[in-house]
Formats: C-alpha cells, structure tokens, sequence
C-alpha cells in the first residue's frame, strides 16, 4: 500500500508542469519555504534567552505581588 502511494506521490511530482516551476509565486514561496527552514535550524542567541528569563521572573514577582 505504502509503494503504491509513494509511486503515486512520485507521478504528482513528475506532471508538474514547466510553467507551475517558472511561476513567480512557485518561486516565491519555494524561497519563503528554505528561508524558514534555515531559521529553524538556527540557535536561540544567549542574550535572548536572557532576556527571557528575566520577563518571567519579572511577570512571577509582579503576579506574586497582586496576590498578596
């Protein structure tokens, strides 16, 4: 079953046509789609993690406050 799917999948991709690859919103989003991958893969910077962990200490002690 899976064989036939993947076959299939492979037939969809094959019929594209040279126009579907030529099409600027294609490129568009075919670039959009790497740009987002290649920022997923990037690290968090440090400093920014920071300032992270300071906001939620922040927003504990401030809820902490109101309760009291």
């Amino acid at each position: 079953m899976k064989k036939q799917q993947t076959e299939e999948q492979n037939e969809r991709r094959l019929e594209m046509r040279a126009s579907d690859i030529l099409d600027p919103n294609n490129q568009i989003g075919v670039k959009l789609r790497s740009l987002y991958a290649a920022a997923q893969d990037e690290a968090i910077p440090d400093r920014f993690l920071d300032l992270l962990e300071k906001l939620d200490q922040a927003e504990m002690m401030a809820s902490a406050k109101l309760a009291e």
